[in-house]
């Protein structure tokens, strides 16, 4: 029984003749990304910014506006209060005030219990001071630059260091276009995004390096072959396996949006967004990034200029 093949087996597709395309596209979306990062910030959660989150499940005669009105005549700061899931599930966060410790946070939330009363009950709840809320921030950059620099350094030992460059380019490019979607749509961002960047760093790496290790092994094999028709070559050979990667993955993140809850659904979108824009940077960015620098067959050979070909795949 032969095996269905979703993507022809002698692809050729000529990627690099969008190449100047997808870099002004890359180059646009990293500016708006910067853009919406300074002027609108990103949507800390209770994480990052310190206070004190209590999920509560509420009666069914019970609405939202009665619920902010009673909580309003409480004066315990500002108060955040929107449904979580389903409309019986309420979320009310607490921003964290510099007068208020951790047994005032406390204080509040008897408040809100006694101030409900038997109308709700009280699930879940959350208290993060400033203090720690200020060294996840800390950590959660260190963490992303750590990962970022140790992908260098082994890309750097395991290929040549216009791979690293390319590769850790690549990973920049896809960090700094999902935060800034996430800053654009407002939202939450809380720790498990920094977990779902630091996936997509090493998904992206994943994709970038299966790209690269066929790359390499072409550089050996086709000896007369300019680079320019090589990584197109490599590109197409590689085509299946990343694609199909990415489908795979994508399923399983769109049921685990849609089906795993509200909780998750921070945490599958950063991936989902990740996921594709790691796909395009490994076959148009990451590429393209090795045919500027000029990657070498031979070290001991000084090459002074890139050769193009007179004829190209189409």
């Amino acid at each position: 029984m032969s095996s269905i093949r979703w993507i022809k087996k002698d692809l050729k597709v000529n990627f690099l003749r969008v190449k100047n395309i997808a870099t002004i596209v890359s180059i646009l979306a990293i500016i708006s990304s910067l853009f919406f990062l300074v002027y609108k910030n990103l949507n800390f959660g209770i994480d990052f910014k310190g206070g004190t989150l209590i999920e509560i499940k509420k009666d069914e005669n019970l609405s939202i506006a009665e619920i902010r009105n009673q909580l309003s005549e409480l004066n315990i700061g500002d108060i955040q209060i929107q449904t979580f899931g389903s409309d019986d599930i309420i979320l009310i966060r607490i921003e964290n005030s510099k007068n208020l410790d951790t047994n005032a946070d406390m204080s509040s939330i008897e408040l809100i219990r006694s101030s409900l009363g038997n109308d709700v009950i009280i699930q879940r709840t959350e208290i993060v001071g400033p203090k720690v809320s200020s060294e996840l921030i800390q950590k959660g950059i260190i963490a992303i630059i750590i990962a970022v620099f140790l992908m260098l350094f082994y890309i750097w030992i395991r290929f040549e260091w216009q791979f690293s460059i390319g590769a850790v380019t690549a990973l920049i490019h896809d960090v700094m276009i999902t935060m800034g979607i996430f800053s654009f749509l407002q939202i939450e961002f809380n720790l498990s995004i920094i977990a779902a960047l630091l996936t997509i760093i090493g998904y992206s790496m994943n994709d970038t390096v299966v790209v690269y290790d066929r790359i390499r092994e072409n550089l050996r094999k086709y000896k007369q072959m300019n680079i320019f028709d090589l990584i197109n070559q490599s590109l197409n050979e590689t085509m299946s396996r990343t694609l199909l990667t990415s489908v795979t993955t994508l399923l399983a993140l769109f049921s685990l949006y849609f089906l795993g809850g509200e909780v998750l659904k921070g945490f599958t979108l950063a991936m989902i967004i990740g996921v594709f824009i790691g796909t395009y940077s490994s076959v148009f960015i990451a590429s393209q990034i090795i045919l500027y620098l000029n990657v070498k067959r031979d070290w001991s050979v000084s090459y002074t200029h890139l050769t193009l070909p007179t004829k190209r795949i189409v």
